[in-house]
């Protein structure tokens, strides 16, 4: 593969690629298979708590653009983080980040696998993902271009599906369409247990998977240094994309509870598909599915480009050579050595699948979300230095309610993290990410003083 005299990455993302690349992340397995979960823990209240993560999602948003902003040569926010609270912190971060997208990728194939067995149960988990990460490899492995499109469209089928599945809802609940145990009704989010059904514990412990459906929405801050025109397309994509996942999660939800009663809904199945398949609609649950995978697949898509951009500029300053090959760009302007060795360690959940099947989703998630708590904190820490400097002052796209609502964010995170403690799986994936964090900090510390 020729590799000599590239060395910068190609400005071919266009608007409607940014838009919909940031979509496509974050409009997943949370929503898809995940509010499965979510529903189960709180109820109806499950509305709330997105919307409350939503606009908190929103103000990070907004710090992180501001910062990307001030400096158009950054080519992912961990510059951002390397200039505004040091190298060390910089360096746990972008490798936590870079972790992070490989377990979402992990627990996007194990999505891919759980949705194929409604149409060939006896398929092995493991394999469908499998498979559909190679050929996701070989599509980012050509251009950038090539992978923002898939991508686009990808996203595409996801949004169209989700406006029709609100409108088909809307239409039932006019209708009082009749369901197996009823009638199609708003009055389902109520009537079974009220909106607090599972009291304000139950309310609490949905936030894990909350928080995971939102993870990826500050992908943004990875698409800066190959984006036409920055200037305009980053603040719109950050304007109009935390709101509109807000409805999306929000008004799909709102419809399917309307629907079916939440107390009815199993945590091992997509909702979505659920509801469709049981109120007799077949032909619509199929397409749902279909749909579902789409979803995982798209997601997973952004999973490699971020896990091979990352990995690409974690090892491009190392003083070692060979380490520093893992960062050279193809002739196609892509890190394509990262993104092979990332996609070599998304693949090791073939064999998480293959041992614990019904344990894989629920162990990935949980630690993804832990450390997206982390990496958020620090983009905010790192927004909250840079707007005590000149830059900070000066900036133009400023961040409403600051310094308020930065203030507001880290109490918000802070509070998940203690919510993170009341429940078994999810305090495992706290330990464990916390003794990730002090490994990481520990080799960096190493690191400098051989360097030195």
């Amino acid at each position: 593969m020729a590799q000599q005299g590239t060395t910068e990455l190609a400005r071919n993302l266009k608007n409607r690629h940014v838009q919909l690349i940031a979509l496509g992340g974050t409009i997943g397995t949370g929503l898809f298979l995940g509010s499965g979960q979510s529903i189960h823990s709180a109820g109806p209240s499950i509305l709330l708590a997105y919307v409350i993560a939503g606009l908190a999602c929103f103000l990070l948003m907004r710090a992180l653009g501001e910062m990307l902003l001030s400096n158009l040569h950054y080519r992912s926010f961990i510059e951002a983080i390397r200039d505004y609270l040091g190298e060390k912190i910089a360096f746990v971060t972008g490798w936590t980040y870079w972790i992070c997208w490989i377990t979402i990728a992990m627990a996007e194939m194990t999505a891919i696998g759980t949705y194929i067995k409604l149409w060939f149960p006896s398929v092995p988990q493991w394999l469908p993902g499998l498979v559909v990460l190679i050929i996701l490899l070989g599509v980012n492995l050509i251009t950038v271009g090539a992978f923002g499109e898939v991508e686009f469209w990808f996203a595409l089928i996801k949004i169209i599906a989700i406006i029709g599945l609100i409108l088909v809802g809307i239409v039932l609940l006019l209708v009082r369409f009749k369901t197996p145990i009823g009638h199609a009704s708003v009055m389902n989010l109520v009537n079974h247990g009220g909106f607090f059904a599972t009291g304000i514990k139950g309310f609490l412990l949905s936030f894990q998977m909350v928080i995971f459906s939102f993870v990826g929405i500050e992908m943004v801050g990875m698409t800066s240094a190959e984006t036409q025109d920055p200037e305009t397309v980053i603040p719109k994509a950050i304007n109009d994309i935390p709101m509109r996942i807000i409805l999306f999660y929000v008004g799909a939800l709102f419809i399917v509870m309307s629907i079916y009663p939440w107390n009815q809904l199993q945590t091992n199945q997509s909702p979505f598909v659920m509801v469709f398949k049981d109120i007799g609609i077949k032909g619509a649950a199929s397409v749902i599915n279909f749909v579902v995978i789409t979803a995982a697949a798209s997601a997973c898509n952004s999973s490699l480009y971020t896990t091979g951009r990352m990995l690409a500029e974690l090892t491009m300053g190392s003083k070692n050579p060979r380490i520093r090959r893992i960062s050279r760009l193809s002739k196609h302007h892509v890190p394509a050595n990262a993104l092979i060795l990332s996609t070599i360690l998304i693949s090791v959940s073939v064999l998480l699948n293959y041992f614990i099947p019904s344990q894989v989703f629920t162990l990935v998630s949980s630690v993804a979300t832990v450390c997206f708590i982390f990496i958020w904190s620090i983009i905010i820490l790192a927004h909250m230095k840079f707007k005590k400097t000149e830059k900070g002052r000066q900036s133009t796209f400023k961040t409403p309610l600051y310094p308020v609502g930065d203030y507001l964010i880290l109490l918000f995170l802070m509070a998940v993290a203690v919510v993170l403690c009341m429940k078994h799986e999810t305090l495992i994936a706290l330990v464990l990410s916390i003794v990730w964090f002090v490994v990481l900090y520990g080799l960096r510390l190493r690191q400098k003083k051989v360097i030195n």
